[in-house]
């Protein structure tokens, strides 16, 4: 939150002489003279509005020490220039009053703080002399002797993250921030006591203890901030001199993993962050990635500034609250908690890099988006760029049955097939008794590569493209979050155009984006995945429907694949029937030949792509987790 400006900037006073009564005496002039008094009262709000009441007679106190006083009632203001207008000025039987309007600017954006005050005149010794009975409630109405004006920063309550049914993911959990109180030990041991503080935490000792010493004497400096439930007993119980442990709530989802790397992280802004935003300043809490970044100022809300009454005894009391709307907006998502957290649990045990995404093909909502433990944090459901292999074929289908091909026309399924000079095969567990000339059915439903491939040339350039954009792959959209869409670019060579027709080569596609595949083929109309409620979503102009004829053929082929294909394992999951797709990819590490896993399917109203980076084949690595996944919905 923005302070309170420091820039005095020079406010005209202006005056509105209201004669609302008159108790005899010369209007122009002489000790009880309205005009006299209404031209006294304008002197003072000038030298209110500048805090300099030199110029201003008083009744009981020096021009200096109203000064004075007036400066140390404002302090807490910070140094803002008010506008003060006279709007009012009465003469009473032993003098007059005058009604002062105030208007703080004390925060950039936010409407002023406005209020009125009531002044007292006496006459004075001369002609048009009058003279200012001075108080605090000159300045404030509500002001004593003892009290004076001060503003403390009041942060907006941050908006949740809801997800399915408004239940909500991301709110204030408590939480324990684990530092060192600089209050508790020496200065000379504070920076032994961090250092000893960051190996039990487990936290950089160099950074922890130079930012602990260069800490007040007063200063609280946080190590570490555990949830509630997860501090070490080895920290909770440590004797450690300045050791403190602080209660505090932060926004959390309801673990630490989940979803992690979409959601993002609350906690205090970095230097970066406050480089590019001045708005920023060193303390205050935002979001540092993900969701929580990049609709930041929508959860944050406005912060604001709450205006007191300090008396003497620091007892305080609330005047006003300047700017701020209380609390953030809330981000409403798509995300199902028990799907997310099934999801999650299907990949824990899972080494390399992977990823399971669920979408309502019915309306494209993002269900769950898990990404494993093997991905170092970053999010490789929605926006990881991988060859998605054989569940490609579900793509190169489409468009062979557009150029004619019908599901019983015979395809050559043969060991290997030769494009250029460079031999392609099927994978390693293909069945020998699927080779030969087979209908195009059987070769999908076995997932053969190389009769894909022998049927290349019965598409022209844009096919590919044209039938991905179909089943929602290639058409970028904005999402309002990290997605990728995948690629299906112009092959270059011979090699390239049959490699894209089993999904390697130059396609790519996100584990988001082959889940809308096969969302598409269930829904019969093109998905385009949402997660966001505010994001409006669309297919792109330009991309040619799916017609009915073509999502029933390709519902068939892909329940072929699972009745009797690579696909067998999903056949006696519960429920409606499954229709699915699997997959590999190869690409090189290290000069090794390895591969991608893939499976895809769709049940009722869920289509699931589940990804690993490394793997035996799609049904043999993707598949148990796909079945583990459908099958722990089902429950």
């Amino acid at each position: 939150m923005a302070p309170p400006r420091r820039a005095r900037i020079a406010v005209p006073v202006v005056l509105a002489l209201l004669l609302s009564a008159c108790t005899g005496g010369d209007d122009d002039g002489g000790p009880d003279g309205a005009g006299a008094a209404a031209a006294a009262a304008a002197t003072l709000a000038t030298g209110l509005a500048s805090g300099d009441l030199t110029g201003v007679g008083f009744t009981d106190v020096t021009p200096v020490e109203a000064t004075d006083d007036l400066r140390e009632v404002v302090a807490g203001l910070g140094d803002v220039t008010p506008d003060i207008e006279v709007v009012d000025t009465t003469l009473t039987d032993d003098g007059a009053t005058a009604t002062l309007q105030w208007s703080w600017p004390l925060l950039e954006g936010a409407d002023p703080w406005a209020y009125t005050s009531t002044v007292t005149l006496r006459p004075g010794s001369g002609a048009d002399d009058w003279a200012v009975v001075w108080g605090h409630d000159v300045v404030e109405p509500s002001l004593t002797a003892a009290s004076v004006l001060d503003v403390t920063p009041v942060s907006a309550d941050r908006g949740d993250i809801p997800g399915a049914g408004g239940r909500v993911l991301v709110t204030e959990r408590p939480v324990v921030r684990v530092g060192i109180d600089r209050t508790l030990v020496p200065a000379k041991r504070a920076g032994a006591a961090a250092r000893a503080l960051a190996r039990l935490v487990d936290v950089d000792p160099g950074p922890f203890a130079k930012a602990v010493e260069a800490a007040g004497e007063k200063a609280f400096v946080a190590a570490i901030t555990y949830r509630e439930d997860d501090v070490p007993a080895a920290v909770a119980d440590a004797d450690l001199r300045g050791l403190r442990l602080v209660p505090d709530e932060i926004p959390l989802a309801p673990t630490r993993e989940f979803a992690a790397p979409i959601l993002g992280t609350v906690g205090e802004v970095t230097a970066e962050m406050i480089a590019e935003d001045p708005t920023l300043q060193v303390g205050d809490v935002a979001g540092i990635s993900g969701l929580q970044a990049r609709y930041d100022e929508q959860l944050r809300g406005a912060d604001g500034l709450l205006v007191k009454a300090v008396a003497s005894d620091d007892r305080e009391r609330r005047l006003a609250r300047v700017g701020g709307r209380g609390e953030g907006e809330d981000l409403a998502t798509s995300l199902s908690l028990p799907a997310q957290e099934l999801a999650e649990r299907v990949l824990a045990d899972v080494g390399p890099a992977s990823a399971l995404v669920a979408i309502r093909p019915s309306d494209g909502a993002i269900l769950a988006a898990a990404n494993g433990p093997g991905n170092g944090g970053q999010n490789f459901a929605t926006f990881g760029q991988y060859a998605p292999g054989s569940t490609f074929k579900i793509v190169s289908t489409l468009a062979l049955l557009r150029a004619g091909v019908g599901p019983e026309d015979v395809v050559p399924c043969t060991a290997t097939v030769d494009v250029d000079g460079r031999d392609f095969e099927n994978y390693d567990d293909y069945p020998a008794g699927g080779l030969g000339d087979i209908p195009l059915a059987t070769a999908l439903a076995n997932s053969c590569n190389t009769a894909f491939i022998a049927e290349r040339d019965r598409l022209d350039d844009g096919d590919l493209a044209a039938a991905a954009a179909s089943l929602g792959l290639g058409i970028d959209h904005d999402l309002g979050f990290p997605a990728y869409f995948g690629s299906v670019p112009a092959p270059e060579g011979a090699t390239t155009r049959a490699a894209q027709m089993i999904g390697q080569g130059t396609i790519l596609a996100s584990p988001m984006t082959m889940a809308a595949v096969i969302a598409s083929v269930q829904a019969g109309e093109t998905v385009v995945p949402r997660l966001l409620a505010q994001v409006d979503v669309a297919v792109p102009d330009g991309v040619a429907p799916l017609t009915a004829d073509e999502a029933d053929t390709l519902r068939t082929l892909l329940r072929g694949v699972v009745t009797g294909g690579s696909g067998r394992g999903l056949a006696d999951v519960p429920g409606p029937a499954v229709i699915a797709k699997t997959g590999t990819a190869e690409f090189e590490d290290g000069g090794e030949v390895r591969t991608h896993a893939w499976m895809v399917a769709a049940q009722g109203d869920l289509a699931v792509a589940v990804f690993v980076a490394e793997g035996s084949s799609g049904s043999g690595t993707a598949g148990p987790l796909l079945e583990e996944f459908l099958r722990g919905l089902a429950e």
